[in-house]
């Protein structure tokens, strides 16, 4: 028993084909592949230009002579081969890593494509063959590898909020040590130990404040950009920075065992996740393959053997291979999925599993948890009724008597007087009366705050004005607490789970949606059916048990439903885990978040209906770029095999590189536009 039992109510309270496969083991991840990658195409390109200056048809098509001089005829190519060696080398072995995986792709394609425009320039240049090839075949080298600089670069630039999330932990902190203060690397901190954040620095560790009161940014966790009051006994997290004043705080988790590890480790982990999208993409490119290099054969054969042309149909072969890469394929899905999981980072949304987030715009029917989810978890005052009139004197009054409690009830009291600007005067002689109540003495007089009991002990009757009032807010779920001066009932407080202003907003969304909301709690059916009637929701599932709510998931999955379960309690974790999609809201406890495919750091549920609209938009533009890079190729493979021939039209092999490298910037591009999608509208 508490001293504050009195409170009481009186009712029951590397994406598969992406470019440079094989070196992967050679640079650490995207931005390591961008940098070389940008390295390749520059030199290239300074390359390059000399070779399509040289070229003969170029000087033709653009009416321009460069003099003979002693060796130019070898100049292309040398430099070709030069090109052909550097450049291409990082798809000669990409393809030959393919080709050990079993797994044709991309790199594959490139590769043919590129080596026979090779022996087909060094043919030419030995007299063997009539093709003037070395200006195409630097073009192609030089396009194919801008075109994989853009996309390692756009896959670096979503994968930096792992390492932005890495940079908010400094690596030194001031550890205190006899009174003193010594620099100690981060790595070097123990359990328990103290250390000094001071204002504008970055707290090194998790861990409990010791001693300081101080507003924390704590936005590369929850999403939140307003500060909020952290003292004393309150936890703080790893990367927040402090503002206003000096902080101390105990160290209870380092290294990997922090919330910001934990982050790290779950869009690392989502990042690098396959997807029902992705397994469909891999599909296409593996039969892109096949449908290309069959192409490439028939075009081979058709031009050489029927056409009678060996010139062309070597160079239609080339481009076909070229413009059918299916690199914007490769790119289609990795890239959706990073910049979706870094955009739900920025936002406080930690998807640990990306099926779940795939799922969620398919979700019917989204089970809430009450406490914590839909309400703040914590009592406020809603109400205060005085005998006199002068409710604000009362409350002060109360907030005096309940200064030295430590309950939550009394935490609200004196949170409502502070709200009102009250002056709280002084009490003397607090006793706390175990399961009754607590009492004090403020300006001569005795004064009691307690429930039901406090009223059966003193023998006072409860005025009628008072019955009428707290009749209608006991109606509501509020636990009431009687204020007598002297056993003379003075008036009352009715005090309530407060429900979160953003919860209404939530489930009118996902109604508007076509999405059905339902609350689910442990709560009594009094309680919860007040806060349901508040916020929208028309069903309710009231003291429910733990087993119970994955019952009720199951029961709904068994209807065809697909269920969502949003929560934050250990009571949650089984239906979370039951549940096509699991929520865990508020960060909640290490069991609700190991249960959820996804955590929102934040408690704003109106995130709920934005991970919806996520969910939507992502599945979008993976089909906007699906539709893309597999499709263009239904004209593309035609034009480049030589289809229009017979008009005049033909394309070049340099052609069909930059068409191809076009391709891949589109979905790219296509992709960039979900860095702007905002959770809550």
């Amino acid at each position: 028993m508490t001293d504050h039992e009195h409170h009481k109510p009186d009712q029951h309270d590397d994406h598969p084909g992406s470019a440079a496969h094989a070196d992967h083991d050679h640079h650490d991840g995207h931005e390591g592949h961008a940098e070389q990658f940008r390295r390749l195409f520059w030199v290239s390109l300074i390359l390059t230009i000399p070779v399509v200056m040289l070229a003969p048809m170029l000087q033709d098509w653009l009416n321009y002579s460069i003099p003979d001089f002693p060796g130019d005829t070898w100049v292309s190519p040398a430099l070709g081969t030069i090109i052909f060696v550097y450049g291409g080398r990082i798809f000669l072995e990409g393809a030959i890593s393919e080709s050990k995986s079993r797994q044709p792709g991309m790199m594959t394609l490139i590769s043919l494509a590129i080596t026979v425009a090779f022996i087909a320039s060094w043919a030419t240049t030995l007299g063997w063959l009539d093709l003037n090839f070395w200006w195409e075949l630097a073009l192609l080298v030089t396009v194919m590898l801008l075109g994989h600089w853009v996309e390692m670069r756009a896959l670096g630039e979503s994968q930096s909020a792992l390492q932005a999330l890495a940079d908010l932990v400094p690596d030194e902190a001031e550890r205190i040590v006899d009174g003193d203060t010594e620099m100690v690397s981060v790595t070097d901190l123990k359990l328990d130990d103290i250390v000094l954040v001071r204002p504008g620095g970055s707290v090194p560790v998790d861990g409990v404040i010791d001693s300081g009161a101080a507003e924390l940014d704590e936005s590369m966790i929850t999403g939140e950009s307003t500060p909020v009051e952290r003292a004393e006994g309150e936890r703080v997290v790893a990367g927040s920075v402090v503002g206003g004043s000096s902080i101390r705080v105990r160290v209870d988790a380092r290294g990997d065992d922090t919330v910001l590890a934990g982050i790290q480790r779950m869009v690392s982990e989502a990042q690098e996740s396959k997807s029902r999208t992705q397994a469909l993409a891999d599909r296409a490119a593996a039969l892109l393959f096949y449908v290309a290099s069959g192409s490439a054969i028939i075009t081979f054969f058709i031009w050489w053997l029927w056409v009678g042309d060996l010139d062309s149909a070597i160079v239609r072969t080339v481009t076909l291979l070229v413009i059918s890469c299916p690199h914007a394929l490769g790119l289609a899905i990795p890239l959706v999925i990073a910049i979706t999981t870094e955009v739900g980072a920025k936002h406080g949304v930690l998807i640990r599993d990306r099926l779940q987030l795939e799922r969620m715009r398919e979700v019917s029917t989204v089970l809430w948890d009450k406490t914590g989810t839909l309400t703040e978890g914590s009592h406020k005052v809603q109400s205060v009724m005085s005998t006199d009139g002068d409710d604000d004197s009362l409350l002060a009054t109360v907030a005096a008597v309940e200064r030295d409690s430590e309950h939550p009830l009394a935490k609200a009291i004196w949170n409502a007087a502070e709200e009102r600007s009250l002056f709280v005067p002084e009490a003397h002689d607090f006793n706390a009366k175990a399961g009754r109540g607590v009492s004090a003495s403020v300006d001569g007089a005795n004064w009691t705050i307690g429930g039901g009991r406090v009223l059966e002990e003193s023998g006072a009757s409860v005025p009628a004005e008072i019955k009428e009032w707290q009749s209608e807010w006991k109606s509501q779920g509020s636990a009431v607490l009687y204020v007598l001066r002297d056993d003379e009932v003075r008036g009352a407080i009715a005090l309530a789970d407060a429900v979160r202003a953003e919860s209404a907003e939530a489930i009118s969304e996902l109604s508007h949606d076509g999405v059905t909301s339902e609350m689910m709690t442990g709560d009594a059916a009094t309680v919860a059916n007040a806060v349901a009637e508040q916020i929208g929701i028309k069903a309710v599932q009231a003291e429910v048990l733990p087993e119970d709510k994955q019952a009720v998931v199951k029961d709904r999955q068994r209807n065809g439903e697909v269920v969502a379960m949003v929560g934050d309690g250990v009571n949650d974790a089984p239906a979370l885990a039951m549940a096509d999609v699991g929520l865990a809201i508020g960060a909640g406890t290490d069991v609700a978040i190991q249960s959820a495919g996804i955590i929102l750091a934040s408690d704003d549920p109106r995130t709920v209906p934005g991970i919806r609209r996520l969910s939507k938009e992502m599945y979008r533009k993976m089909l906007q770029n699906l539709a893309w890079a597999g499709g263009y190729n239904i004209i593309a493979i035609p034009l480049a095999a030589g289809m229009l021939a017979p008009w005049g039209i033909t394309m070049p092999p340099a052609v069909a590189a930059v068409l191809m490298s076009a391709s891949t910037i589109v979905v790219a591009l296509n992709a960039q536009t979900l860095r702007g999608f905002k959770f809550i509208k």
